[in-house]
């Protein structure tokens, strides 16, 4: 049975009348004949008794009235809910990102999206990047935010901002007096993010691309345990720019890096296919985070200034 029968039916059967269900229907008298036909032939058997002057149920009517009413209500409540998601009134979203990114500028940028859509509730998952591409990758998540990955396979990476090494210093070091160059970094001991990470990968590349090679004397799984050891004075390291404001809050110290320039590009990792709700938040994202990043940290070359 379809929803155009089910209506049908349930006009007939409220109003006892072909003629004002017609009218409730806007529905042609043969229109509602073939439906309420259409419906008794599906079922098996007759639901209504119509004469020339009256019309009444039959037993069979009267047991589907109320099935007959409380399926349409679910279906007209359905579709009201889809026309909200449609037209983000109502939904749900989660997003991953990496701890730097969802204590930095997620919350900035979320603050804009509740502006834009107050209805939409967001989940957001703080993990380490590779664990973000993970959660797209298995649909755990609609939206991840992380450093460029390698082997997108099927996923899509849209660019926000390029990110860029600074160094990390004990609070007290004479190494945070002034930029520092890498050659002198590396001649403290170094402490690092252990492999597989992508953070350590690009930090590895970018200065074997520049003749050094990283020895290293710590190594953790969590940014946030490489910046308590760095603060504790066992070592220095290197993280991107965007990780300042978590490095000062652990109670190390971050100076800006000069000579050659480490990069790593920050962006968002979907699949092709997005609901609604998440579109928007690519919107948002895409208009938000580069201006977000640019006037939290200066560029490069005239070093940085966490608010």
């Amino acid at each position: 049975m379809t929803v155009k029968q089910l209506r049908a039916f349930l006009a007939v059967a409220q109003t006892l009348s072909f003629t004002q269900a017609c009218e409730r229907l806007h529905l042609s008298q043969p229109a509602l004949s073939l439906a309420i036909k259409g419906l008794e032939e599906s079922l098996g058997g007759k639901l209504l008794i119509r004469s020339t002057r009256h019309v009444r149920l039959t037993p069979e009517g009267e047991s589907l009235l109320p099935l007959a009413k409380h399926l349409l209500a679910q279906w007209e409540n359905t579709e009201e809910r889809l026309r909200e998601r449609f037209t983000l009134q109502l939904g749900r979203l989660s997003v991953a990102a990496m701890p730097s990114f969802a204590c930095g500028l997620l919350p900035e940028a979320l603050a804009s999206f509740r502006q834009r859509h107050p209805k939409i509730n967001v989940t957001v998952h703080d993990v380490i990047n590779e664990d973000v591409m993970a959660m797209v990758r298995a649909r755990q998540v609609e939206v991840g935010i992380l450093f460029a990955p390698e082997g997108l396979g099927s996923l899509t990476f849209t660019p926000l901002f390029e990110d860029h090494f600074v160094a990390v210093v004990p609070p007290e070091s004479p190494l945070g007096r002034r930029p520092l160059d890498w050659q002198r970094l590396l001649q403290e001991d170094m402490i690092t993010l252990q492999r597989p990470s992508r953070v350590r990968r690009l930090l590895e590349d970018g200065l074997a691309r520049q003749g050094f090679e990283l020895s290293i004397a710590f190594e953790s799984h969590q940014l946030s345990t490489v910046g308590s050891m760095v603060a504790r004075g066992l070592g220095v390291s290197a993280v991107p720019s965007m990780c300042i404001p978590q490095m000062h809050a652990l109670g190390a110290r971050c100076v800006a890096l000069t000579g050659g320039l480490i990069e790593c590009q920050v962006g968002m990792l979907t699949h092709q296919e997005l609901s609604i709700a998440a579109q928007a938040l690519r919107t948002v994202l895409i208009d938000t985070a580069a201006p977000l990043f640019e006037a939290r940290w200066q560029s490069p070359s005239t070093g940085f200034a966490g608010k």
